[in-house]
């Protein structure tokens, strides 16, 4: 799970587990496996090091 933040300022927890696919135009655009697609204030870059960090704490058993 990784915290977004939409454009709205309101911040999310996603199952990164779930993305398909991020678009940049200027915002990111995070698109689900279920077609659900969300407008967030980080960038491709951003993400992809949340799951990254995300997937690391999973791997050594830090899930604090």
């Amino acid at each position: 799970m990784i915290n977004i933040t939409g454009l709205d300022g309101k911040e999310y927890v996603i199952n990164s587990d779930h993305i398909e696919k991020l678009e940049q135009i200027p915002e990111s655009v995070i698109t689900l496996t279920n077609g659900h697609k969300y407008l967030v204030k980080e960038s491709n870059d951003e993400i992809i090091k949340k799951v990254v960090q995300y997937k690391r704490r999973i791997f050594i058993g830090d899930l604090k």
